[in-house]
Formats: C-alpha cells, sequence, structure tokens
C-alpha cells in the first residue's frame, strides 16, 4: 500500500486458543486510510478472530496491531477509537432508540447539546429520525441495523468495524444494507473492516478483499483481480456464483500445439496462453473454468479460443436472464450458466462452446495456480 497514509497494520498476528487451537496464523497486513477491506472465508476461517482482536475484544496471543501508527496491543477497546457493528445489533431493549446511539456519548460525558447534535446527524444520514422514540423491538431487523450504524456514526471513530452485519437479514434487504453501506464509507471517508462469509457482499463492496481459509490469508487483492487471477483453487472455488468448474486432465502437446484432455475432452489451449503452459507437458493439473465461460453452443457465433465439448444435462435451473444447466461430462461434472434462450433438456446431450482464454490451471497436488 505505497503512497498511501495506514489505518491498520497487522503484524504476525497470531491467536492460540487455550484449547491448543489455532484460530489465525501469522497475518500480516496494511490497511490504508479510507479504504474498504473485506475480509472473506467460510465459517470458522478466523476472519470475525482477526477483527475481534483489531477490537481488542479478543486477546492477541503473538504480533502487534497498530491503529493510527500507534501500538494497540495493551489499549482497552474504549481507548482504541474504533466503533463496531456486531450481527446482532446488540442494542438495549429497555432504551428508546435516541438512547441506544447516545449511550456510548454520555458514558464519555459529552456535553447534552453536542450529543444531541451528533444522534440527529447519523439518524438524518441513516433516514431514522421518526424513529427515535421507539424502542428496538418495535423496530424491523432493517431498522434496527440503521440504529446499530447511527450508535456507530455518532463516536467519529477512526476505524468502523463489521462483524457479518446483514446475514440477520432477508435477501432483499441485504441488498439494500449493502449500498447503503457503501454510501455511507463514500459520505464519511472512514477506515472500513467488514467481515463476511458471503462472496458476493465481499465482491460487491470491498476496495480490497482478503480470502481467508483455516485461519491463513489465501490471497488479498482488488474484487477483479481475485476472481481473474486466483492464485489457488480455494479462491478459484470461493469467489464466483454458481463456483468454477474444475475438471481433472492432462497437458498434452500434438504437432506443436496444446491441449487439456482426459478420456471425455480435448480442449485446446490458446495460442498466447502456450508459452505460460508448456512446461506441463505431460503433467497431470486440474482445468479450471467458470460457468459463465461456458456457451450453448446452438445460442453462440464461432469465437477465437472458442472450443467445443460435449456433456449431457442433469439439471435445467431457470434463473430468469440465464439459465444454469448442471451436466456431467464422463465423471466430470459442468455447471454452465447459459444464455435464457437454451433449449435444453435433462437426460439430453448437449454442445457447448468454452471460452479458452478464460482457462485455468491448477497444480494438483499443491492447488496452487500456474
Amino acid at each position: 500500500m505505497a503512497g498511501h497514509m495506514l489505518d491498520i497494520v497487522l503484524k504476525n498476528l497470531k491467536k492460540k486458543f487455550d484449547n491448543g487451537f489455532v484460530a489465525v496464523h501469522n497475518i500480516n497486513l496494511e490497511i490504508a486510510e479510507k479504504e474498504f477491506l473485506v475480509l472473506v472465508g467460510p465459517s470458522g476461517c478466523g476472519k470475525s478472530t482477526t477483527l475481534r482482536m483489531i477490537a481488542g475484544l479478543e486477546k492477541i496471543t503473538e504480533g502487534e496491531i497498530y491503529i493510527k501508527n500507534r501500538l494497540v496491543n495493551h489499549l482497552m477497546p474504549k481507548d482504541r477509537n474504533i466503533a463496531m457493528v456486531f450481527q446482532n445489533y446488540a442494542l438495549y431493549p429497555h432504551m428508546k432508540v435516541y438512547d441506544n446511539i447516545a449511550f456510548g456519548l454520555k458514558m464519555r460525558k459529552i456535553p447534552k447539546p453536542e450529543i444531541d447534535k451528533l444522534v440527529h446527524e447519523a439518524s438524518e444520514i441513516l433516514g431514522i429520525e421518526d424513529l427515535l422514540h421507539r424502542r428496538p423491538r418495535q423496530l424491523s431487523g432493517g431498522e434496527r441495523q440503521r440504529v446499530a450504524l447511527g450508535r456507530a456514526i455518532v463516536r467519529k471513530p477512526d476505524v468502523f468495524l463489521f462483524d457479518e452485519p446483514l446475514s440477520n437479514l432477508d435477501a432483499k434487504l441485504r441488498v439494500q444494507m449493502r449500498e447503503e453501506i457503501k454510501k455511507l464509507h463514500e459520505r464519511l471517508q472512514t477506515t472500513i473492516v467488514y467481515v463476511t462469509h458471503d462472496q458476493v457482499e465481499a465482491m460487491t463492496m470491498g476496495t480490497r478483499i482478503v480470502v481467508m481459509k483455516n485461519g491463513v490469508v489465501q490471497q488479498v487483492g482488488k474484487p477483479l483481480e481475485l476472481y481473474e487471477k486466483p492464485l489457488n483453487l480455494f479462491v478459484a472455488g470461493f469467489l464466483g456464483s454458481p463456483a468454477m468448474n474444475f475438471l481433472n486432465a492432462r497437458v498434452v502437446e500434438e504437432r506443436g500445439a496444446f491441449f487439456v484432455k482426459d478420456d471425455h475432452f480435448s480442449l485446446t489451449i490458446p495460442r498466447a496462453l502456450k508459452n505460460r503452459y508448456s512446461e506441463l507437458k505431460e503433467k497431470e493439473v486440474i482445468f479450471g473454468i467458470r460457468p459463465e465461460h461456458i456457451f450453448d453452443k446452438t445460442l453462440t457465433d464461432p469465437f477465437p479460443n472458442g472450443e467445443s465439448l460435449k456433456a449431457k444435462i442433469e439439471i435445467v435451473e431457470p434463473m430468469g436472464s440465464v439459465v444454469v444447466l448442471v451436466a456431467r461430462c464422463g465423471t466430470s461434472k459442468i455447471i454452465a450458466s447459459v444464455d435464457s434462450k437454451t433449449k435444453a433438456r435433462p437426460h439430453v446431450e448437449m454442445d457447448f462452446l468454452l471460452d479458452m482464454s478464460q482457462m485455468h490451471l491448477f497444480d494438483k497436488e499443491f492447488e496452487e495456480a500456474y
């Protein structure tokens, strides 16, 4: 992150619980000022533990955390100038919305007129002025989430920490709140570290994404970079919906051309990628291609690097603008996201066209991208 002021620096951060379980392994991360950084990964990957260590809610086993160039390892959460928004909103049920938002300010002995000004500013930003005299039980999930955001905003923190804040909301409301949090980030220009297990949330919200698995950072980068150039099989399979197809294959050279092959298919590797993969000749590999790079051949004009593959349809899932097809080619399962005009039917063999310029190859043993 050269050239940017850094808001948070994690150095060799490790968390080992009393039972010996290591939840986070030596994380090194630099988070720039005003950045929207998303930690994403499956349940139990260590993302929430990392966030809680930044917040001071979880003790660090080893390593250092700096916020605004200040070592905060031994500082209490209240002294770190961060604000955290939780999955369950953590609102006081007996207090009205106004008092929930104002609570932290009252604890810090802020003068009443200043509290009133801050509460009304935040509630105006979030469109909840008319809810200030209600209690949490009288609010919908989305309204409660806004109150939790309001409580965070009034503190004017250096850093916002979000721990799975949308996972209790229904799908439609989640999309709406994603947009609102992005707008809030643009408006407040404050650093956000956001934890989610939802890769769509990660891809649409983050300026940068950290993909984690088993407490280890797998890859850090901009959303498109991770989508187009995954470093390993895990990142490739985790980002993207439906997930990337993985087929066992072998790289073969015939008459100067290179192919990925198995008993049921033979696909030409594009000329432009020949040099990159030429040293893999006769090597067993995992061939990866995303569902959106597989087309119904009958609906697609031929294009450069388009390669045919026959597969038997098993399931047809209409999704509106596209149809997701689950098919089988030999022992390999293939998922394709094709034009909604497809005539594909279950139990019928069909010709697909694969855009081989979008192919990926992975090492079979170590699962790293070539």
